[in-house]
């Protein structure tokens, strides 16, 4: 079973890879039987078991929400963008756009409201699944401490005031309608703006998309013995205005210091644990006394955490001059 979830997810890697290289030869399923050695009935039959999607009906939405980015983000042509899609033409583009956004991509460009992406599937997730890693391997990386100011700015979320880590975060929102990952992370995708956004695949930081823990007195006491609710979101400019999905709230973050821990470059599936508790040592050792900064646990005050094992794992947590009186 190992092997074929990483056979899945090295087929959903490249369909993004195709994608963007306007391949369509590539994104079929008698191409990925003739790489990968299996019969297109056993592939199918395999991704839809682990995925639990069609590979069809998951590789039309996801060439739709690299298009719908497109339609938002371009004044290309929708001809042009639909061709470039591997539609046949503009009323086919439009016909799978409305049954999936429930609007043309006419309509979208002139009002691009929060819609739900298919993001890139994990069928290989350590924190999702639970299947732990394998291989273990240990990281050789430093982790970097270092001071920031950074600009006030907007922070768009749900969040669980009683949830215990990432794993268990996803499961609490799931038994909420409306937020289980899928669906926050779709619609989240969306969103234009995100300060963090490097053009990432994946539903990570590398796309904009974050974990955080906000102090709040009516939070769970976490490890560190500070009160706190974990959220998931994205950061947008100070004066973003765009519309706020119903399911999700927004917060100023007003322009604050913090203390960066950071990892660089990790392999996820077999560094994932030992990076974590590196970057967990590093802060519980830091020696605050002697940097003139302490941990700044006033109420509302945002402690942003970025995975993204292409460039780096860190957490970014707000701190006060000790001389500055709380």
């Amino acid at each position: 079973m190992d092997e074929w979830y990483r056979m899945v997810q090295t087929i959903v890697e490249d369909i993004d890879r195709h994608i963007r290289k306007r391949d369509d030869e590539a994104l079929t399923l008698s191409a990925l039987s003739q790489k990968l050695g299996f019969s297109e009935f056993y592939i199918s039959r395999k991704f839809r078991e682990i995925s639990g999607m069609h590979f069809r009906d998951y590789l039309r939405h996801r060439t739709l929400a690299f298009a719908l980015k497109e339609v938002r983000d371009t004044s290309r042509g929708l001809l042009e963008i639909a061709l470039d899609h591997g539609f046949s033409s503009h009323e086919a583009f439009s016909r799978s756009f409305k049954e999936a956004y429930g609007r043309t991509p006419s309509e979208y460009r002139r009002e691009p409201a929060p819609v739900v992406l298919r993001t890139i599937i994990k069928p290989f997730d350590c924190y999702l699944i639970r299947t732990g890693e394998t291989n273990m391997a240990s990281s050789t990386d430093e982790v970097k401490a270092y001071f920031v100011s950074i600009p006030a700015h907007k922070y768009l979320h749900i969040r669980n005031y009683e949830s215990i880590g990432y794993w268990d975060f996803w499961q609490k929102q799931s038994a909420i309608p409306g937020q289980d990952c899928e669906t926050i992370c779709g619609l989240l995708d969306s969103v234009k703006g995100k300060l963090d956004d490097m053009g990432g695949g994946e539903a990570n930081s590398g796309a904009g998309q974050i974990m955080a823990f906000i102090n709040e007195p009516t939070g769970r006491l976490c490890s560190w013995g500070i009160p706190l609710a974990e959220s998931y979101g994205v950061r947008l400019p100070a004066d973003y205005s765009g519309e706020i999905p119903k399911q999700m709230q927004i917060m100023d973050v007003p322009e604050g210091e913090y203390i960066v821990f950071e990892h660089g470059p990790f392999d996820y599936q077999t560094q994932n644990q030992a990076v974590e508790q590196k970057i967990e040592e590093a802060m519980k050792n830091f020696d605050y006394a002697a940097s003139g900064f302490q941990l700044d646990t006033t109420q509302g005050r945002v402690f942003y955490f970025y995975h993204d094992c292409n460039r780096f794992w860190k957490y970014v947590r707000p701190v006060k001059r000790a001389d500055r009186e709380a």
